[in-house]
């Protein structure tokens, strides 16, 4: 018996979209250190937020911890994408420990900022979320009560500062565009003298994937975004999505795709997260396939050929 026709879906696939630049640099700071070090090298915290990832360089070699105090004596330990905070490097000096430090650039920028805007005698106000490991580093870059954490408009509304004229904001770098114009909005109205160091430190990756999500997301009935659960940037491309009106899941394989979700669905929008790699993509496509007769067309809005340098002494490894 001939198998039934499958129903027609039309993919529209977000570009840019996953690994940015500065996940690319640290996933391969992890690889060229277990070349050059050999098995293991210890990570502390995850190197990005991404399961898959994760697991791929566990299986090179990779063992991964949250704490510096895991890390044996005589082996080499990689500092996560995220930054950490000035004590972390200064412990594993003080240890005699070799690090490799895989901070993001764009994050190490929002660090040297912070420094500069304390010693120039300013309290800083510091749009992000709480916890999340990127928020502890720069904290940890200047002395306790530098800087105060807002969260959200009503954070912005409420916080009460010393002195309004000595100001500056800084923000996390995967937040979304437009919730932090709604928060710094406020804070500029507030505090008008507050200093702003630029236009924001959202980085061009996460910026630029809002963008093109919220540029497909209206001409779909659904959206699926691959990422970690635990990924600022990827549950901030679920919201864009959903602000446009439109249903969105964050699912971090095509395993975890629900085919109820497409009941009455012709066309579906895909994006990735940062830290998601295109193979994630792929996958997703063929199991789409198995289903649908699927199309699929890219919908890219700028073109992204950013790269980081290596940190010295991998370069060549």
């Amino acid at each position: 018996m001939a198998d039934p026709v499958k129903p027609f879906l039309e993919l529209l696939i977000a570009a840019p979209r996953g690994f940015c630049a500065g996940v690319d640099r640290a996933i391969r700071i992890v690889e060229l250190a277990i070349e050059k070090y050999g098995a293991p090298v210890y990570v502390r915290h995850e190197i990005v937020h991404n399961k898959y990832v994760v697991d791929s360089l566990k299986a090179k070699g990779a063992i991964f911890v949250e704490e510096l105090d895991q890390v044996p004596d005589d082996v080499p330990v990689v500092f996560s994408a995220h930054g950490v905070p000035k004590a972390v490097p200064a412990k594993a000096e003080e240890r005699g420990l070799e690090y490799l430090d895989a901070t993001c650039p764009l994050v190490s920028k929002v660090h040297r900022q912070a420094e500069r805007l304390v010693a120039a005698g300013r309290h800083i106000l510091f749009i992000g979320h709480a916890g999340h490991p990127e928020v502890i580093g720069t904290f940890g870059q200047v002395p306790a009560g530098s800087m105060t954490l807002v969260e959200t408009p009503a954070d912005a509304e409420a916080v009460q500062v010393s002195d309004p004229a000595n100001l500056a904001f800084l923000t996390q770098t995967t937040l979304s565009v437009d919730d932090t114009a709604a928060t710094l909005a406020v804070l500029q109205r507030r505090f008008p003298d507050i200093l702003a160091p630029g236009p924001n430190d959202i980085c061009y990756a996460t910026t630029n994937r809002q963008g093109a999500v919220k540029a497909i997301a209206s001409s779909v009935d659904l959206v699926l975004i691959i990422g970690g659960r635990n990924s600022s940037n990827s549950l901030r491309l679920v919201e864009v999505a959903e602000r446009q009106g439109t249903t969105a899941h964050l699912i971090q394989r095509a395993e975890d795709v629900d085919w109820d979700w497409f009941a009455g669905v012709g066309t579906v929008g895909v994006s990735a997260g940062a830290s998601a790699p295109e193979l994630l993509v792929r996958e997703l496509v063929d199991k789409l396939s198995e289903r649908f007769e699927v199309s699929e067309r890219e919908v890219e809005t700028v073109p992204e050929n950013v790269t980081f340098k290596l940190p010295r002494g991998l370069e060549a490894a």
